[in-house]
């Protein structure tokens, strides 16, 4: 049987989308499919989808003319995989691949193929991911809101021209790492200042869940929202001066533009 979606890969990604797509009622299980060479993995995954079909392979037979593909695999193998995807007359993919290029994935196509490149982050394991997404030489408007409506089942999406996404990659695919080490650091300074480290870790999450939530909902921007914390001559005052002075700012800017720059290196 053909199946309206198939996932290729049922790793974190992977299965973080079929997730979504099924708590949003994308579309009914039974039309979703997922590959998964594992077969650990896919014994996992039939028990935590019920309904969808769980693959050791892809077969002609799965795929009929509405069939989609998402390329959820390692970008070692990614190009293999979109060739074994080309033999099945696939006619649209959506590639979650990092560094992986549209022209690179159309080449292993003998004709004309709609593919549309994104890159998430993890946050999409909660579904609140932010993905960026492309589209490729032969994609339509209509490929674009189909990569969409996906995406947008784990998160929040936003489009942007290809040449913009090994930056998309530095800055939101890699910045929950960033992220998840200034929370780190800050819960280690606090124990450094004699806090449990449990007191330490509940002070500096509530902290940044709620600066996060009062930025989403303020009109305000982050630089205004900076100072009405900063009192002149005050403890943050006093913080902030340090953190200048250690180049925290352009050590942020350094990561970034290493982080596009390898991203970059992968694409080529």
């Amino acid at each position: 049987m053909s199946f309206e979606l198939i996932v290729v890969g049922g790793g974190r990604m992977g299965s973080a989308l079929i997730e979504g797509l099924l708590s949003a009622s994308w579309c009914a299980p039974t039309t979703l499919a997922i590959v998964e060479v594992a077969v650990e993995q896919r014994s996992a995954l039939s028990e935590r989808f019920p309904g969808v079909a769980v693959l050791a392979s892809l077969e002609l037979d799965h795929v009929g003319p509405a069939t989609g593909v998402v390329l959820c695999v390692k970008p070692d193998f990614a190009e293999g995989v979109a060739r074994l995807v080309a033999t099945c007359g696939v006619g649209r993919v959506l590639s979650v691949v990092a560094g992986l290029s549209t022209a690179r994935i159309e080449a292993a196509f003998p004709g004309p193929i709609a593919v549309v490149r994104s890159m998430p982050n993890t946050p999409v394991l909660i579904r609140r991911g932010v993905s960026a997404i492309a589209g490729g030489s032969n994609v339509t408007a209509a490929d674009l809101e189909w990569a969409e409506s996906i995406l947008g089942a784990v998160g929040t999406v936003v489009r942007v021209s290809e040449r913009h996404l090994d930056a998309v990659t530095g800055l939101s695919g890699s910045g929950p790492a960033y992220f998840f080490l200034v929370v780190e650091a800050m819960i280690e300074a606090g124990v450094h200042q004699g806090l449990s480290r449990e007191v330490a870790r509940e002070l500096v999450v509530g902290t940044f869940e709620g600066s996060a939530a009062l930025l989403v909902q303020s009109r305000e921007s982050p630089e205004e929202l900076r100072a009405q914390v900063t009192s002149p001559g005050g403890t943050t005052a006093a913080g902030l001066r340090m953190l200048e002075g250690r180049a925290v700012r352009a050590a942020f800017l350094e990561a970034v533009a290493g982080a596009t720059e390898r991203s970059r290196q992968l694409g080529r």
